[in-house]
């Protein structure tokens, strides 16, 4: 495996411990880092400030009064070294003369072109006689009459010591401070993802228990909290959507029993009248006939509408498309007007055009015109109209009482006195769903004029015209 491999393989409590240690860590090197070289600059400036600073030549022209120009000393006594550092005069024909200091030093081509004066005064690193390192500043100087070149060296353990030393405080501290890092890591890590840790043990519930009233503490306003809370609204979401699709089966299975004991009972006795040869009259045979018919439709109606309410919004037959709401409406009055051919509609339909599916808006309007028929007294008339993308269609039967109104949306709901009537209740929830889908709203309100009857409002955002149609692709204007 990978290191990347093995990094995404460890937990997520341990990744960020050692993300953490691992940013500090090349955060103190780099601090470390750039402050040894800032010491080593500031220190090695310093050394060549006191390099340049020696009064080295009156010293020299003493010595070359006193002994002449020597290579070195000559006994221990010569050595005065008051200048604490290593100091010679090195001559432009290449002749060395000793000055102070324990060691004498190489002879160097930068010493013989400062004494040639091809060059000025310069700072350089080099060894001395017995392998001292040492950094050496060489000037020009006069030799009583003769040019030459005076080096001052001292060695460059004054700086490399402190500098080792700096190195490993350094080195210690950073040790110090990655180690507590990693420390503060990983518990930061676990302080941090407690709640995290909270959340998958819920989730780990969930997917064993099933139980959706887990819920997790969501105080605070940080990520983890709107993780908690979002959690918490998702499996209050679950638990509501699971209670209506309970309750929703137990009220299809409610509504199923009723059509399907009639329709058992109807079987059933043309079945014994079949077995026993006792023939039922024909006026008899001919009602049980026309309500098993009934009782098949009611059945198939009510089959359809569980579909179609139990079909979730994401999955749509078809594409929403611009279609003309006016042209929908006149097809579901046509079919109304088979359905209520003893009522009189009244309809004054504006050009509409709204974007949905053509097929679930007709059936929509379709509902609401059949529960205009169903309440409608014998000879009463159905006013339809559709004005500004708002569709009112009013009936004048007993209207719906002002408490029922919240409820008429509901699935299965059916005020009392439209229990005696044939129906499911499904309808106005279709008619809601249907609406809603294509982005409008509905609702069932008392007459405007205070007279009798109930008022269907469906608003759908559209146009009065239909929008310019898309250019073909790939037609070229020779033009």
């Amino acid at each position: 495996m990978s290191p990347i491999g093995r990094f995404r393989a460890l937990p997520l409590r341990s990744r960020l411990a050692l993300l953490v240690t691992t940013a500090v860590a090349v955060a103190v090197a780099a601090v470390a880092a750039v402050a040894w070289f800032m010491a080593r600059a500031q220190l090695e400036n310093q050394l060549d400030s006191s390099l340049r600073a020696t009064n080295a030549e009156a010293q020299a022209n003493q010595v070359f009064a006193r002994r002449g120009c020597v290579p070195g000393p000559l006994d221990p006594s010569d050595v005065s070294n008051n200048l604490s550092a290593q100091v010679q005069l090195v001559l432009a024909n290449g002749g060395r003369c000793w000055v102070d200091g324990r060691n004498t030093l190489e002879l160097t081509r930068i010493d013989l072109e400062v004494a040639r004066r091809e060059r000025g005064a310069t700072f350089y690193d080099t060894r001395t006689s017995d392998g001292v390192a040492v950094r050496v500043y060489t000037q020009p100087a006069v030799l009583g009459t003769v040019n030459a070149a005076l080096s001052v060296a001292k060695p460059l353990g004054d700086i490399d010591t402190p500098l080792s030393t700096l190195a490993w405080v350094l080195l210690l501290v950073s040790g110090i401070g990655v180690i507590g890092a990693g420390a503060a890591g990983l518990w930061v890590a676990r302080t941090g993802l407690r709640p995290m840790g909270e959340l998958t043990g819920a989730v780990e519930h969930i997917a064993r228990t099933e139980d959706l009233t887990v819920r997790i503490p969501d105080e605070g306003d940080d990520e983890i909290a709107r993780l908690s809370r979002s959690f918490n609204s998702m499996t209050a979401a679950l638990a509501s959507s699971r209670d209506r699709q309970s309750q929703l089966i137990a009220d299809a299975g409610h509504e199923l029993r009723t059509p399907l004991t009639s329709l058992r009972t109807n079987i059933e006795l043309l079945a014994r009248s079949e077995e026993t040869g006792r023939a039922i009259p024909p006026e008899d045979r001919k009602e049980l006939l026309a309500s098993v018919k009934a009782q098949m439709t009611e059945l198939a109606a009510l089959i359809g509408d569980l579909q179609e309410l139990s079909r979730p919004d994401a999955a749509a037959p078809g594409p929403l498309q611009v279609v003309p709401l006016h042209e929908i409406v006149g097809s579901a009055l046509s079919r109304a007007r088979l359905r209520g051919p003893e009522l009189a509609f009244e309809a004054e339909l504006e050009p509409w055009y709204v974007r949905g599916e053509a097929a679930a808006l007709e059936r929509a309007v379709v509902n609401v015109l059949d529960n205009a028929v169903k309440f409608s007294p014998p000879g009463g008339s159905v006013e339809v109209a559709l004005r500004s993308g708002e569709l009112t269609v009013r009936d004048h039967g007993p209207g719906v009482p002002a408490e029922d109104l919240p409820h008429v949306f509901e699935r299965f709901w059916r005020s009392e006195s439209a229990r005696a009537l044939p129906g499911s209740g499904l309808g106005l929830s279709i008619v809601a769903r249907t609406v809603q889908r294509s982005g409008g709203t509905v609702a069932l309100r008392a007459a405007a004029d205070g007279g009798p009857g109930t008022e269907a409002v469906l608003r759908i955002p559209g146009a009065p015209t239909p929008p310019p149609a898309a250019p073909s692709e790939g037609v070229v204007d020779d033009q």
